[in-house]
């Protein structure tokens, strides 16, 4: 066999063909002034969430959740940001989750947005609470019925037996949560990520980025730059 044919037809080279024909930042991005940054990372990050809309992000709302286990080893998924406030940055999830466990054994995370409409990210770190029970049902319920329903149906993370389970399942919960809107799912815990670091990322198309980072102290936030 021709030895250039086999390279072509390989799908690992083709793979890093592929990979490495990838551009990011196709689109101008915007201009940022730290010097003009507010002296809190809240008021900021609202800031930048509210033009990653009007840019048209897809998902700005999303964000990585990194925890670790109980033997210190990471993990990390997409989930949704459930607010933003004084209290910290919220999402929610079953506390019998996997994620549910390694908080309750390591109440310690990171969160990752990315907006490649604006070439912007944002990485924060803290300590994380629990919300009490009735903030976590408020939650809940203030979400869509579809929402609802996929936590009513519970067992986030354990071993499904089959898809045809999760079907019975998933029919039964849309049905309670149609029915009684207001059915509380016992495990669904509102968690608030309070952070001690905050990183505010813009790229630049020379690679000169802006990082700025926020560190809580005990007289109030540090800023400074960092290189890229």
């Amino acid at each position: 066999m021709n030895a250039d044919h086999s390279a072509s037809t390989d799908p690992s080279a083709e793979f890093v063909r592929l990979l490495r024909s990838q551009r990011v930042w196709d689109t101008e991005l915007p201009p940022f002034d730290p010097g003009s940054a507010p002296a809190e990372p809240l008021p900021l990050f609202e800031r930048w969430f509210a033009e990653a809309v009007a840019a048209g992000q897809t998902q700005p709302h999303t964000v990585s959740l990194a925890t670790a286990d109980t033997d210190g080893l990471p993990d990390v998924r997409t989930v949704m940001l459930h607010g933003a406030d004084a209290e910290g940055w919220s999402f929610a999830s079953h506390s019998t989750s996997r994620k549910g466990r390694q908080l309750a054994a390591r109440p310690y995370a990171a969160l990752g947005f990315y907006w490649p409409a604006q070439g912007r990210q944002i990485r924060l770190r803290g300590p994380v609470t629990v919300a009490s029970a009735e903030e976590s049902q408020a939650d809940l319920h203030a979400r869509s019925t579809g929402a609802l329903a996929a936590a009513l149906v519970g067992h986030q993370s354990e071993v499904l037996p089959s898809q045809q389970e999760l079907e019975h399942a998933s029919d039964t919960a849309w049905a309670q949560a149609q029915h009684t809107p207001d059915t509380p799912a016992p495990t669904w815990t509102l968690y608030h990520l309070r952070p001690d670091e905050a990183e505010f990322f813009q790229g630049d198309p020379q690679r000169r980025h802006v990082r700025l980072n926020y560190r809580r102290t005990e007289a109030g936030w540090l800023t400074e730059l960092l290189w890229p």
